[in-house]
């Protein structure tokens, strides 16, 4: 398969949704940040109405957006299937590609699989350009998730999805109960103020280290299949309590004792991990591969500056303030992205 060292590099979009409480200036906000940074969108979907509403905010110069359904939709069941169709069907002329979650049975049922993969098929060949992605967000072995690959030879305009949060914090607890077999517990059980930390950190880093070479097997190979594939770039540590990923890739995870001359401990993939997915897309066909900043986690502040004038109706600007803040973490990760990649 011929990389695109010579084309141009794989579409970049970021999470483009209101996160915060307040209006349609939020929107406004965000559809200022992308269009200064040549960002495309992906939006969540939750409803017909919901997607119409955000998508005539998106910028509409750059790439069209993708649209990440919601997360309770099994594309095995019947009536689900024909919910995604439908939406394909009326904006699938809009956007460049919907998002669905895989689920742990899929693998044993590769035949149901394939069939529900071929209806949506037709529905999406139907109604305009867009892909559909099967998200990895179950928790399946590598292996399994790549048979789902595999599966969709021949099914026009349906791939996969590499969430690398998910891929990472899943590896590192494989690899965790690999290394500490006689550990009865989850590595995810543990917090940075556990007592047992201190000596269990070593081996902790290093099962954390399994994250990025589990998504460089999973996207050679999904290169090696031809299968069009899209990523939801983001960072992480199985040690943070609640949602462990969803972070920037500067981002380390703070620890109460002293580590190698620090008091944090470093994330699944950092800076250099990120660099190294980068590299590795490069092998995909320029046209079956594309990437998303999907970082929720940011809470700070930052002055309005040349935005202030959207909220001139606004008495109180601490959301507006808090939305601009998580916009730039997303914009300067687009920085950060093209400059690592050619």
């Amino acid at each position: 398969m011929v990389g695109y060292d010579d084309g141009a590099p794989a579409p970049l979009h970021a999470l483009f949704q209101q996160r915060v409480d307040g209006d349609d200036a939020l929107l406004r906000l965000a559809r200022l940040r992308f269009e200064q940074f040549g960002l495309a969108a992906e939006v969540y979907g939750g409803s017909a109405g919901e997607l119409d509403h955000t998508l005539a905010f998106v910028p509409g110069d750059v790439r069209r957006s993708i649209v990440h359904l919601p997360r309770h939709i099994d594309v095995l069941r019947e009536a689900d299937r024909a919910a995604v169709s439908a939406i394909v069907r009326q904006f699938g002329d809009r956007v460049s590609g919907f998002v669905v979650h895989d689920r742990l049975e899929m693998p044993a049922r590769l035949g149901e699989f394939q069939v529900a993969a071929t209806q949506l098929s037709r529905a999406l060949v139907e109604s305009g350009p867009a892909s559909l992605f099967v998200e990895y967000a179950a928790g399946s072995q590598i292996a399994e998730f790549l048979a789902l690959g595999a599966a969709l030879e021949g099914i026009p305009r349906v791939g996969l999805c590499i969430d690398t949060g998910h891929v990472g914090i899943r590896e590192s607890r494989r690899a965790f109960a690999r290394i500490r077999p006689e550990i009865n517990f989850d590595l995810a059980r543990l917090r940075p103020t556990d007592p047992r930390l201190p000596d269990l950190v070593d081996d902790v880093q290093s099962a954390v280290a399994a994250g990025l070479p589990a998504v460089l097997t999973l996207t050679a190979a999904l290169v090696e299949q031809g299968t069009p594939t899209h990523y939801h770039l983001h960072d992480g540590h199985p040690l943070i309590p609640h949602l462990s990923d969803h972070f920037g890739f500067q981002n380390r995870l703070a620890i109460p004792f002293t580590y190698r001359g620090q008091r944090s401990l470093d994330p699944l993939y950092g800076v250099a991990g990120l660099a190294a997915i980068l590299e590795a897309t490069r092998a995909f066909e320029p046209d079956v591969v594309s990437l998303t900043l999907e970082i929720h986690q940011v809470e700070a502040r930052l002055p309005l500056g040349d935005a202030a004038g959207l909220f001139a109706h606004w008495r109180d600007l601490t959301n507006a303030e808090r939305m601009n803040a998580w916009l730039a973490v997303l914009t300067q990760h687009s920085v950060l992205v093209n400059a690592l990649r050619p």
